[in-house]
């Protein structure tokens, strides 16, 4: 089979990833679980065949996979679905993992993003994180963002990414679309031409990085909504995360900056649900007065503790969505449990 052919069987069967790796068989990802398309393993001189067909298909130079080891990218076959890809060189043979993304936008309600997170879309300036593991769907719930804005609002948007996943069409917003290494150098260098590219909205795929995190909280302080993401759980973690970037002299500044910046911060993970699927839990912690001044007085680990006890403010608990998913049925107690923060109280509430 060719992998036009392998790409086409994963799309038809909803799997979320290709696996191209040798000495097992061509294997995708299915609602958590891993399933053989084929039972013939495929070997190193096969696997560099699959990967140049793909290199060939995204009209792309292998180049720079031989000469780093690494590159990402992604392309789009008509009539079937986008694809983002990831390939890399491991014990000396090409390997590729493919993430399959269709082409209409995803829609929040089936998703099962709650209407809060999508409300961030009327915030007028400041920083947005989604954040969660690799994989939990945070470029997913960015694009429902976006689209909310895009639809309802007048704005100039511009989105940063590597690679591009959703496309979104001009409807009553302005959108720029620009991939890290196609169309510009790197994230820090796009997003510094973007302030100067009179922008209402900035996404930014990924804060990677001291420069990429400072340019985005400058971007946020001057007017500007910026939404990008983190591989963190839980919104303490994840300002710790922001401040532990940059030089401990600097520190302090910078909770200053970040308490005055930050709007919102969105936690999410995938939980398997009783359907053999999975099901998406969230948890929103919204910047309040008392939230700032804990992030400008050091007690960031407090912060939990508030999002865990407030049912104010519009905010909730990871453990609030995992006791509703549960009583609505949709996941069992054992996986509420194991994704809990606070297990013990959480199986007192159920």
């Amino acid at each position: 089979m060719t992998v036009l052919e392998f790409l086409t069987e994963t799309t038809h069967q909803g799997a979320s990833d290709l696996f191209i790796v040798a000495g097992l068989p061509l294997s995708c990802k299915k609602d958590g679980k891993l399933l053989h398309i084929s039972d013939v393993r495929v070997m190193p001189d096969e696997t560099e065949e699959l990967v140049c067909e793909i290199y060939a298909l995204a009209h792309r130079d292998i180049d720079r996979l031989r000469q780093t080891g690494d590159d990402d990218f992604s392309f789009a076959i008509a009539g079937l679905s986008r694809y983002r890809v990831s390939t890399y060189i491991q014990r000396g043979s090409m390997a590729a993992v493919i993430r399959v993304i269709t082409f209409d936008l995803p829609d929040p309600v089936k998703r099962g993003i709650p209407e809060q997170v999508i409300g961030l879309s009327g915030l007028k300036k400041g920083l947005v994180l989604v954040t969660g593991p690799a994989g939990s769907g945070k470029s997913t719930t960015l694009a429902c963002i976006i689209d909310r804005i895009n639809r309802t609002q007048e704005k100039h948007i511009i989105t940063l990414e590597d690679p591009l996943e959703y496309l979104h069409r001009h409807q009553k917003s302005i959108i720029s679309q620009r991939e890290v290494s196609s169309d510009t150098a790197s994230y820090a260098v796009a997003l510094r031409a973007a302030l100067r590219q009179s922008p209402d909205v900035i996404l930014l795929g990924e804060m990677r990085d001291y420069e990429t995190i400072s340019i985005a909280m400058t971007a946020a302080e001057t007017g500007h909504l910026v939404l990008s993401t983190l591989h963190t759980l839980g919104a303490a973690n994840t300002i710790d995360r922001i401040i532990d970037v940059f030089p401990s002299s600097q520190q302090r500044q910078i909770a200053v900056q970040l308490a005055s910046v930050l709007q919102a911060v969105v936690s999410q993970q995938l939980v398997p649900n009783t359907a053999g699927g999975v099901t998406a839990a969230f948890e929103l912690m919204c910047a309040t007065t008392a939230v700032r001044n804990m992030i400008r007085e050091n007690k960031i680990h407090q912060i939990d503790g508030l999002i865990y006890s407030s049912s104010t403010d519009g905010m909730f608990s990871m453990d609030a969505s995992l006791l509703k998913l549960y009583k609505a049925g949709k996941i069992g107690r054992d996986e509420a449990l194991a994704h809990s923060s606070n297990p013990d109280m959480l199986a007192r509430k159920m």
